[in-house]
């Protein structure tokens, strides 16, 4: 058999074991083969239903279906039903009215007797609605202002009167020779003048009870909210960006004519804009903004700037910062903010005063890197874990001070921090109780690639254990805080919903089951997740897929998942779940597949997520070469037949491998790849590598473009040509590098109707089998 049959032979894929024959054009289907999982899990107000998205009948999209106790099964629910379920309640604790907005429209639910009563409707939408403090008060906003609704006593009343643009000024009249002529001869005329100027002075003096306006300028309007007693209002103005953005070619349209929308703003300080946090007074009628310049470290300058001589001498100046709208305790008397400078280096919480526009700084973080971990965003203009407990005057946020993100108390009053959880893992996500003295938590305690939940009092103490089995739990807690909506997945289990009593060491019961029984007839793996030490001594995790002896056929294939900053090699089902069952597939014919948590990766605590900073290409790439070694000298891998391929920043580690250590890896598949960080977003890449005009060094030596002389090896490349998260362009600009350096060992494959995220499945197949011809053909020799 020659060896293009062989190939051919493969791609028919008679791959054959006990169970199911796997066909790649089968596995590419995704959803629709493995079946559609559910998602977005609710409860109803009176907690007696579960809510949940779901297409279990494989139709062209998602229907609402709903559980209750002591039913068989889920029952898909009546559309208008379905749409109740979805809205978003303002409820108090324990009270029997909930509030919510629909279709512009503000409208009040009793639950216990069922009763919709529409409160507001009119021609302009309402938006942003808030509880205040007092019993029956809602604010809203309409129209970039703030109005309060008394529903006990049917008044609505508008507190701000914001407007942009610049108030125009009535042109005051010019004094010509006939007009003055005229007041120095009429009585009558002087007379008529100074009664004008009699009525304007006495109707200054009586003060209007309406907000006067207030123009904001050309500036962009945000975060406007209401304090819990209506009597301040806080907002951000952010000065209107001028920077240019990409433009991307989509070739097949409707009407056949080609169009160029913009998409993205590359990495660049010109990003950086100017911000206020304003306030406003409704006693008295005034707005007055916060200077933040008295903010510790706001003038430190980065480490990174000691490499440049430009920059190591700079002159101070403060950092440009954002601020998010506060967060209020019950009564209202304390407003917290958090503020993040915006190259991510720096994030406080500040105790603001409403009277005066002054603070007191609660927090100071910083990381020479970049700000970000669970509880606390990536992305500066975004707010982290952040609330006040049942005593009116503590909160609780997360910080990495330690190395991994944990939970923290702070009491205003007294200033008294205090470190709830402490280890190394971290807490992944927060809720508080209804009564704001207990803490649910989900965490990865047990292990980084499990997601455990548990229960925490608010004043510490030991985790009480919930659902910790390996696996991961999403968790939903009843309105009445006795029963968990649960959604679970295991490694070859993926995602289906079942409900818990919320007790220590809890059981699950089973409500919806999502996978298909051509899914179910094939024994998928569970892949073992290995620890392996890198070069650098740093533990590295990756899950493993081994052959049967007789099958092993001493070639491997190593995965890269995307993203940098996510998790790959964990206990649960995967957001890759045609990678994983196509690493099934691999495995039949005797590769071993390597997927490993490279450095940059989530779950792992600060030092491994900043395992990247100012060198992307660095230790991410040499964990992967790394893991090599490992398949060589564990698991009798031949050093000569090994092959990488990934997407994304998976496309990216490809790159850099093939191009950074030639002849590491025989062939390589990248697909949607970034060749050139320069050429990517801001929030993203300046966080990792700064910015080309401050530190071009970090992007010139983490960019496969400048690398491309040193090609070596078998190269195919896949892309998306409606990509707006990787551009097209990026794929074409290292092409024109290999045909100008006379490179022909690559190769490169374009999805005209493919984003980032490929939708069709005659996409998917095409692309991954020229992966898997790749491999077949330069690793099985």
């Amino acid at each position: 058999m020659t060896k293009n049959i062989f190939i051919i032979a493969l791609l028919i894929f008679s791959i054959s074991g006990k169970s199911q024959t796997l066909k790649l054009e089968e596995i590419m289907k995704g959803e629709s083969f493995i079946g559609n999982q559910p998602t977005n899990g609710r409860w109803s107000l009176d907690g007696k239903k579960v809510y949940f998205e779901w297409n279990p009948t494989n139709d062209l999209g998602t229907s609402t279906y709903f559980w209750q106790k002591g039913a068989a099964k889920s029952v898909l629910a009546e559309p208008k039903e379905a749409a109740f379920s979805k809205l978003d309640f303002k409820r108090k604790p324990n009270s029997d009215v909930a509030y919510y907005t629909d279709n512009g429209g503000l409208y009040s639910y009793t639950i216990s007797t069922k009763t919709i009563k529409k409160i507001i409707q009119q021609s302009t939408p309402i938006s942003n609605l808030q509880l205040g403090a007092a019993n029956g008060i809602v604010f809203f906003e309409q129209n970039d202002n703030i109005f309060k609704y008394n529903t006990k006593e049917g008044t609505m009343l508008q507190i701000t009167n914001f407007n942009k643009g610049t108030k125009k000024e009535k042109p005051a009249g010019k004094d010509s020779f006939l007009k003055t002529q005229q007041k120095e001869l009429f009585l009558f005329i002087r007379d008529k003048e100074a009664k004008k100027q009699w009525n304007l002075a006495k109707s200054k003096a009586v003060k209007s009870d309406f907000a006067k306006e207030y123009f904001y300028g050309k500036d962009n309007f945000y975060n406007l909210k209401a304090n819990p007693n209506g009597n301040f209002a806080t907002f951000s103005l952010v000065e209107e960006s001028d920077v240019k953005k990409e433009k991307m070619e989509v070739f097949i349209t409707d009407d056949g004519y080609n169009q160029t929308p913009d998409t993205k703003e590359k990495v660049s300080t010109a990003n950086f804009v100017k911000t206020k946090f304003g306030i406003y007074s409704l006693a008295k009628d005034t707005v007055y903004y916060v200077n933040f310049s008295t903010l510790s470290h706001i003038q430190d300058t980065p480490k990174y700037y000691e490499s440049y001589d430009n920059l190591k001498n700079k002159a101070k100046e403060d950092k440009l910062v954002t601020s998010q709208a506060p967060v209020y305790n019950e009564d209202g008397s304390l407003a917290i903010v958090e503020i993040r400078s915006q190259d991510n280096k720096d994030r406080w919480l500040v105790n603001l005063n409403l009277e005066n526009g002054t603070f007191k700084e609660i927090e100071h973080q910083h990381d020479d890197a970049w700000i970000a971990g669970p509880g606390i965003p990536s992305y500066s203009f975004d707010s982290g874990t952040l609330g006040f407990l049942a005593d009116n005057e503590t909160i609780y946020f997360q910080s990495e001070a330690t190395g991994y993100s944990h939970l923290y108390t702070y009491n205003v009053k007294s200033g008294k921090k205090t470190q709830l959880t402490t280890g190394n893992w971290e807490v992944r996500d927060v809720t508080l109780s209804k009564d704001k003295k207990v803490f649910y938590l989900t965490t990865n305690t047990t292990h980084p690639g499990n997601r455990n939940f548990y229960k925490l009092e608010a004043t510490g103490g030991a985790l009480e254990p919930i659902l910790t089995k390996d696996g991961a739990h999403e968790v939903v807690v009843s309105p009445d805080e006795k029963s968990l909506l649960v959604r679970y997945s295991y490694k070859n289990i993926p995602w289906d919903f079942y409900i818990a009593d919320n007790k220590k060491n809890t059981t699950l019961q089973q409500i919806s089951s999502s996978v298909s029984e051509s899914f179910k007839s094939y024994k998928w793996r569970e892949p073992e997740v290995i620890t392996f030490k890198a070069q650098d001594g740093t533990p590295v995790n990756a899950r493993l897929y081994t052959p049967k002896s007789e099958n092993a056929n001493k070639a491997a294939v190593i995965f890269v998942h995307g993203a940098g900053y996510l998790q790959n090699a964990h206990n649960y089902w995967s957001n890759y779940y045609r990678e994983y069952m196509f690493h099934n597939m691999l495995t039949d014919l005797g590769y071993t597949v390597l997927d490993i948590d490279y450095r940059g990766s989530d779950g792992y605590g600060r030092d491994f997520r900043t395992g990247i900073y100012r060198f992307m290409g660095g230790k991410d790439l040499s964990d992967h070469l790394d893991g090599k070694k490992i398949l060589v000298e564990k698991y009798g891998i031949d050093a000569n037949r090994v092959g990488i391929y990934g997407g994304s920043y998976g496309g990216f580690i490809t790159l850099m491998g093939m191009l950074t250590t030639p002849g590491e890896f025989a062939s390589g598949a990248a697909l949607r790849s970034v060749t050139d960080w320069a050429h990517y977003n801001h929030g993203y890449t300046g966080n990792i590598l700064n910015f080309p005009e401050t530190d071009p060094e970090a992007y010139k030596k983490s960019s496969p473009i400048y690398y491309a002389d040193n090609l070596k090896g078998n190269l195919v490349m896949l892309h998306g040509m409606v990509d707006d998260n990787v551009e097209y362009k990026d794929i074409v600009r290292l092409s024109q590098r290999f045909i100008e350096l006379q490179k022909k060992n690559w190769i490169l494959a374009s999805f005209p109707v493919e984003s980032h995220g490929f939708k069709e499945t005659y996409s998917w197949i095409d692309e991954y089998s020229r992966i898997l011809n790749l491999f077949n053909s330069t690793l099985l020799k």
